[in-house]
């Protein structure tokens, strides 16, 4: 799982709500002519709850996705999240959590589908082809992942998650070189060591890991995370009940990178 360093992708998913007031109309002809501003007055209503209506259901229904996610219900919340577009189809925060529920979920096809939109949305952000590139790879499309993450590059060069992700992606798939080459443009040295080991780790490759979490300390001896993650590397795995050995402990596994 990314820690800190690892998690470089930072979430940036902010509701919006629409607010208004009605205005008294206290032309001469309304006074002369109830019924005529009472009419008026009605129509003002109408068209106003038009504007109001469907921005306050879109934010309640993503304030209750966000709560289901808290307690885990993520189908729930992509529920939520699907009620809140019907209503606005362009809410970015709701494209956004249904994007990274869905993954969490496996639905992969929905989630593509998904960033998709929110770039159209986002007039293609680095941070949508960030998203869309970790789908395609948990999906096992790689080609098409490295394709939405040079995208994402090319947007913006200094985007920290589409580097990141890239990197680790290109580590992972045996092209490492390629891979601290993206980390570097945008961590420090002592965090490409650090995130070169996670992703040893997730292959359970944990020798090449130990190294790299011992480089990043060597670079920077104040690294906790390095040190914490190196530190349970060398705790032993508790014995399966039955057994008289330890087993190896599973390799991490990546969350899915969230955010701008």
């Amino acid at each position: 799982m990314f820690t800190r360093s690892a998690r470089l992708a930072v979430a940036a998913a902010v509701a919006c709500s629409a607010a208004g007031c009605a205005q008294h109309d206290n032309s001469p002809n309304a006074h002369q002519n109830p019924s005529a501003a009472a009419a008026i007055g009605a129509d003002d209503g109408r068209e106003f709850e038009k504007r109001r209506n469907p921005a306050i259901r879109s934010d309640t229904r993503y304030a209750a996705g966000e709560l289901a996610e808290t307690r885990g219900a993520y189908a729930q919340a992509a529920e939520q999240y699907r009620q809140s577009l019907k209503q606005d189809p362009n809410h970015l925060p709701s494209l956004y959590r249904l994007g990274v529920v869905l993954a969490q979920l496996k639905n992969y096809p929905e989630a593509i589908a998904t960033w998709k939109r929110y770039l159209q949305a986002t007039h293609d952000s680095a941070a949508g082809y960030s998203n869309l590139g970790f789908c395609y790879e948990l999906a096992n499309r790689p080609d098409e992942a490295e394709s939405a993450y040079r995208k994402g590059i090319a947007k913006d060069p200094r985007h920290v998650a589409c580097r990141v992700n890239y990197g680790l992606m290109l580590i992972r798939r045996g092209r490492e070189g390629e891979g601290r080459q993206q980390l570097q443009a945008v961590l420090k040295p002592a965090e490409v060591h650090y995130n070169v080991g996670s992703a040893y780790e997730s292959l359970g490759r944990t020798e090449q890991a130990k190294l790299e979490y011992r480089r990043a300390l060597e670079v920077d001896p104040g690294f906790t995370d390095a040190q914490v993650r190196l530190s349970e590397m060398r705790r032993p795995a508790p014995a399966t009940k039955g057994s008289s050995r330890a087993e190896p402990t599973a390799p991490a596994s990546a969350d899915v990178p969230l955010g701008e």
